[in-house]
């Protein structure tokens, strides 16, 4: 076994690699980009090495700079992770060269099923099943439509050298065909630096199926089951299982020999995946992911492995610690990637700060959360927006469900947009529960999982606005007795907070706005034994917020609901029943919402969309002249000019998801 390891990677995948070298007593390495200095797997590692500027391309995708940080740190081994280095057949023989181990596959095996058309022709000669179509060098236009007429319409486009849904395009006819084999070329080309294509026949309602194989220097080679991999978005998976629903053992097995001859075929070596389109009875290669998967968690979940140890021995030159007659199957375990991104607005990443983050509490071999973030981190648009993978395991594929839907449900982030709502939706959909699955499941449910304008269960509004109006209150009676307690006379009832006057019944007024809706202004009037009696849009409640050991609890008209409140400023975010209400409590008496920074720069005040840009470099402004708006928390925030002068630079375009301290407006040194 290795005495240490380098992780050329980041995030929630190099955490993981590191729980496991530690506990083998393998001392690890982390690398990071500037933009990680202080992330959770910088501080994880025994050591971490600085590798270069944010951008991945200037760091994390640098052989040179990685391979420098073993030699210098003394790293015997490279884990590559996924994404990245991972796949990059020049880099795991720049470490060959270097005498440092790839934890991976040979560069041949990488080279091999780095192309899909290459790798296709070669699983077609070793006798494993494939999707009708033309995988061929000759990219003559003509030739194209000739195969796809062959193949017969739809006909799906793909990039031969890629993944991950780009290049990729589904032609209903032939005429558009052109246009859509155009725009893959175009894709290809900017995302692989290849712009081949090749055509396939489109399957309408199909499972992803793919197979974890691992194999050994001595020459063997096991499947270790399957996962179905079948929701996703964007041709990018969002939840896994394993196994398979309504897997029956003779297609286990007839997939299992077919993943393995492919691992053969190429002399693979560690652990890979191969992926297969199903259909009906029938099953056909995909292609093969030659490094370990995301979805690895459900694996190891039903079948008790760790699949980085294995990894490790493996790459160690020890045999696999277990052959084919030893494996087996106990229970069900999902997998739920958790995005920062906007569903409903396809799927669009977010970026911001995790300002409060709740994961479900994990329970060995039941519930675990694998993750590269802590609350306080940012999510930035220089990588993957995946905050963390949930994994949950039962007995049997119905206790898996609900133990995922309860995990769900104790998950919370502020801070940022993310698919927790989504994912809550899938977990609790029928046709989810009936292991209806195919690639299309949240496109044909669309309306179901992101319901617009979807009326709220009875009382959660009153409750929303109730939760808000006490927390606001109590923070008032908290600074008010705070100052007090300051002065001469702590008990003088003008220091009170509590709405207390000379004549008539004491009440304050509050105002919230919440997204793009109308403000509620809402009268709260103590009440003898603590509590409130509010005067909602609704009607009048008697409401009051407690704490205790659970967490808040929100008592309304007799009625008691667990929730919680995450107050910054006047946004406050109260997470109830699974769901975020974001509110801003709107203070009359506050000077108007607009933001201006000093000196030469304005900056984003809070993470953000720009939704609107009124000026461009050289345009003379005035002081408090508006420069652009961005949208947080669904409220239009106005960006004015900090003086007179001249605007030197402009930083950012409609649309622009954008960070909080980020310089977006430039202003000439000289003022006019």
């Amino acid at each position: 076994m290795f005495r240490k390891i380098l992780i050329a990677n980041r995030g929630e995948i190099a955490c993981r690699v590191i729980a496991t070298a530690r506990r083998l007593g393998v001392a690890t390495v982390a690398v990071y980009s500037e933009a990680d200095a202080g992330a959770r797997h910088a501080r994880m590692a025994d050591e971490a090495w600085p590798i270069g500027p944010a951008p991945a391309r200037e760091s994390y995708l640098v052989g040179e700079r990685i391979l420098d940080a073993a030699r210098r740190s003394g790293a015997e081994a490279i884990h590559p992770g996924y994404g990245f280095l991972s796949e990059n057949a020049d880099f795991a023989a720049a470490c060959r060269d270097a005498g440092i181990v790839f934890i991976g596959p040979p560069p041949d095996a990488i080279r091999a099923m780095g192309s899909k058309a290459e790798s296709k022709a070669l699983m077609e000669r070793s006798g494993v099943p494939l999707v009708p179509g033309y995988h061929g060098a000759d990219q003559d236009p003509g030739l194209l439509a000739r195969e796809a007429v062959r193949i017969g319409y739809p006909v799906l486009i793909k990039a031969s050298a890629g993944g991950g849904g780009k290049g990729m395009r589904i032609v209903a006819a032939p005429a558009e065909l052109d246009a859509a084999v155009e725009g893959a070329k175009r894709e290809a080309l900017a995302s692989f630096g290849d712009d081949r294509v090749l055509v396939e026949k489109y399957l309408t309602r199909p499972r992803h199926i793919e197979i974890q194989v691992f194999a050994d220097t001595q020459g063997n080679t096991v499947s270790l089951f399957e996962r179905d991999c079948s929701i996703q978005r964007r041709h990018q998976k969002v939840i896994e299982e394993a196994p398979a629903p309504g897997m029956d053992p003779a297609r286990r097995r007839s997939m299992g020999e077919a993943a393995v001859a492919a691992a053969r075929a190429v002399g693979y070596v560690g652990a890979g995946t191969v992926e297969f389109i199903a259909e009906g009875d029938a099953f056909y290669f995909m292609e093969m992911n030659t490094r370990l998967q995301v979805e690895h968690p459900v694996t190891e979940m039903v079948t008790g492995l760790d699949l980085v140890e294995w990894q490790l021995r493996v790459a160690a030159g020890e045999p696999l610690p277990l052959g084919e007659d030893r494996l087996g199957l106990r229970g069900h375990a999902i997998e739920a990637r958790v995005y920062a991104e906007d569903p409903t607005r396809d799927f669009l990443p977010a970026v911001g700060t995790l300002r409060h983050l709740r994961q479900p509490r994990e329970v060995p071999g039941e519930v675990r959360v694998d993750t590269g973030v802590v609350e306080g981190d940012a999510i930035t648009p220089n990588y993957d927006p995946m905050i963390a993978k949930l994994v949950v395991w039962g007995a049997d594929r119905p206790a898996a469900v609900r133990r995922l839907a309860a995990a769900l449900a104790e998950y919370e982030v502020v801070g940022l947009t993310t698919n927790l709502g989504l994912l809550r939706a899938i977990a609790a959909h029928p046709a989810f529960a009936a292991a209806e699955l195919d690639t299309g499941f949240i496109a044909r449910h669309a309306a179901a999982l992101m319901p617009a304008g979807a009326e709220a269960p009875e009382g959660e509004r009153e409750a929303v606005l109730a939760a808000a109006a006490l927390t606001v209150l109590a923070d008032r009676r908290a600074a008010a007795e705070a100052a007090a307690g300051a002065t001469g006379d702590p008990w003088s009832p003008w220091a009170a907070a509590n709405a207390w006057r000379m004549n008539g019944d004491g009440y304050q007024d509050l105002r919230f706005r919440e997204g793009e809706a109308d403000p509620v202004t809402l009268r709260a009037h103590p009440r003898p034994d603590g509590s409130l009696r509010l005067d909602l849009p609704g009607g009048s409640v008697e409401a009051a917020l407690s704490e205790d050991e659970a967490g808040a609890l929100l008592r309304v008209d007799g009625v008691t609901r667990r929730l919680r409140v995450v107050r910054r400023g006047e946004e406050l975010t109260v997470i109830l029943a699974g769901r975020n209400h974001a509110l801003l409590h709107d203070d009359p008496l506050a000077p108007p919402r607009t933001e201006a920074a000093g000196g030469q720069r304005v900056m984003a005040p809070v993470p953000g969309r720009v939704t609107r840009v009124m000026v461009a470099p050289g345009d003379a402004v005035a002081k408090d002249a508006p420069l652009l708006v961005v949208e947080a928390m669904k409220t239009e925030i106005t960006l004015r000019a900090p003086r007179e002068g001249r605007v030197a630079a402009v930083r950012c375009a409609v649309g622009d998801m954008v960070e909080e301290g980020v310089e977006l407006v430039g202003f000439e040194e000289a003022a006019l």
